[in-house]
C-alpha cells in the first residue's frame, strides 16, 4: 500500500519533501499556512533566488551536530540539488560561486517546483494552520487545526523558522515539535541588520561602503568579515554585516552591547596611510578646505561625519590645521568604533538561528522522539552564511525527509 504522507509547511524544504516523496510513490498531502505555497521563496537573494554554491561545505554552516551535517550535505550535495531542478524543468547559472535561475526570478524556481506538485499525486491545502500533533493507538499520527483533523502513516514538519514573520504570529512548527517531545534550543535572527547606540545614523543613512568588520567574540577571538557595509537609520547592514549577526546576537542574549569596529581602508597599514595618503595629500592639496582634503576618500558623508567627531570645521583651511587633526580624521577611516546593542528583527531576518537539535533526529531526519514524524528544514538547529547555503539546506534536508518517509 502507498504510504499517506502529510506535510507541513509548504515552503522551501517542504515543497521538495513532497515532489520527493511523491515520486517515491507515496500519497502526499501537502499544507500550508498561507494562501498560496512557497511565498518566502519569492524574497529570496533579492527576487533572484541564490539556489545553492559551488563551495558547498559545513564550515559555511552553524550548528549543534557538525558531524551529521557534514554526512547529510554529502547525501545531497550540489550536482544532486542541480540535477534536481532539472528535473523540474529549471535551468541554472552560476554567478560567482552562487547558483542562480538562469532567469534570475525567483518567481521561475517557485512556478517549476509548483508544476511539478501539480502534476504528482499531491493535494495542497492552503490556509490550514495545524496546531496540534498526537498519535494515535492504531500508529496512525492525527494532525488537527482549527476544524481540520487529518490522520497519516508518517508526517514530515517543514514549517519553517520565526525568520520573516512579521509580529507575533503563531509558531506553530516549533510547537508542534515540542508536543512530539523535542527540545527547541534558543531562537535569534540571523543574516539581518544591526542596530548601533550611537545617534548619528541619520546623516549617514544609505551609505555603503566595502571594508573590513571586526569584533571578538565570546571566546575572545578577533573575528574579521570583508563585504559591503550598509549604514541605515538604526545602525549597520549589508553582506559583511548579515555574516557576522548570528554570532553578535548570540552575545547580545549574556550583555547589553559589542563593540565592533569597521576599516574601509583594509588594503592600507597605518603607516602607509600617514605617509602614502596624508604626507602626499598634503604636499598636493595646502591651499584647499578640510572638505574639499577629504574629498574623493570615502563617501562624502562618512568625511563630514568625521571631521564633525574630530571636531574640525569642514570650512578650516588645511594650511591651519595641525597634522595629528588631519590624521585622526583619516584613522577613522581605518577605526571606525560602533556598539552593536540590537538587531533589526525576526520580520527582517533572512534566517533563524537555533530550532531543534540535529540530535534528536536519525540520520534520515526521522524523529527519535515520535515514530513516523519527520523533521526538515529552518525548524531544524542549521543556518548558513550568506550565498545559497540556507536554500540548500532546505532543499538537501527536504528531499532526504521526504525519500525516507517514503519508503
Amino acid at each position: 500500500m502507498k504510504p499517506q504522507i502529510g506535510i507541513v509547511g509548504g515552503g522551501a524544504s517542504g515543497m521538495v519533501a513532497a515532489i520527493v516523496a511523491a515520486r517515491k510513490g507515496a500519497k502526499v498531502t501537502l499544507l500550508e499556512g498561507n494562501d498560496r505555497l512557497g511565498k518566502k521563496l519569492l524574497a529570496t537573494g533579492n527576487g533572484k533566488c541564490n539556489l545553492g554554491n559551488t563551495r558547498l561545505t559545513p564550515d559555511c554552516y552553524y550548528s549543534n551536530d557538525l558531524s551529521f551535517l557534514e554526512h547529510r550535505l554529502a547525501q545531497f550535495d550540489t550536482p544532486q540539488m542541480m540535477d534536481f531542478f532539472s528535473s523540474c524543468g529549471l535551468m541554472i547559472k552560476p554567478l560567482g560561486e552562487g547558483l542562480y535561475p538562469v532567469s534570475e526570478q525567483a518567481s521561475s524556481v517557485l512556478d517549476c517546483l509548483r508544476f511539478c506538485i501539480d502534476k504528482l499525486p499531491i493535494s495542497v491545502v492552503s490556509n490550514c494552520r495545524i496546531t496540534n500533533i498526537k498519535k494515535e493507538k492504531n500508529g496512525k499520527l492525527l494532525l488537527s487545526g482549527g476544524q481540520e483533523k487529518m490522520a497519516f502513516d508518517r508526517v514530515i514538519l517543514c514549517c519553517g523558522g520565526r525568520a520573516g514573520i512579521k509580529g507575533n504570529a503563531p509558531q506553530s512548527g516549533y510547537e508542534l515539535a515540542k508536543m512530539a517531545g523535542h527540545s527547541v534550543t534558543s531562537l535569534v535572527p540571523a543574516l539581518v541588520g544591526l542596530h548601533c547606540k550611537e545617534s548619528f545614523f541619520s546623516s549617514i543613512a544609505g551609505v555603503r561602503a566595502k571594508g573590513s568588520l571586526f569584533f571578538y567574540n565570546e571566546s575572545n577571538e578577533l573575528l574579521e568579515e570583508q563585504g559591503e557595509i550598509q549604514f541605515t537609520e538604526y545602525g549597520i547592514s549589508g553582506i559583511a554585516v548579515f555574516q557576522v549577526s548570528r554570532a553578535i546576537n548570540r552575545m547580545l542574549e549574556k550583555r547589553k552591547e559589542v563593540p565592533v569596529t569597521l576599516d574601509f581602508l583594509p588594503w592600507i597599514s597605518e603607516q602607509e596611510l600617514e605617509k602614502e595618503l596624508l604626507e602626499k595629500r598634503l604636499a598636493l592639496l595646502q591651499d584647499r578646505t578640510l572638505e574639499e582634503f577629504f574629498t574623493g576618500i570615502l563617501n562624502k558623508k562618512l568625511m563630514l561625519l568625521f571631521l564633525k567627531q574630530s571636531g574640525l570645521s569642514p570650512n578650516a583651511l588645511v594650511g591651519k590645521t595641525s597634522q595629528k587633526s588631519l590624521m585622526q580624521v583619516l584613522q577613522k577611516c581605518k577605526q571606525f568604533s560602533l556598539k552593536v546593542v540590537g538587531n533589526h528583527g525576526f520580520e527582517h531576518a533572512q534566517v533563524t538561528a537555533g530550532g531543534v537539535p540535529l540530535t534528536e533526529l536519525e540520520e534520515d531526519f526521522s524523529s527519535k522522539k515520535m515514530e513516523g514524524l519527520y523533521l526538515a528544514g529552518e525548524l531544524l538547529d542549521v543556518d548558513g552564511r550568506c550565498g545559497g547555503y540556507n536554500l540548500h539546506w532546505a532543499w538537501c534536508s527536504g528531499s532526504i525527509a521526504g525519500e525516507s518517509a517514503a519508503k
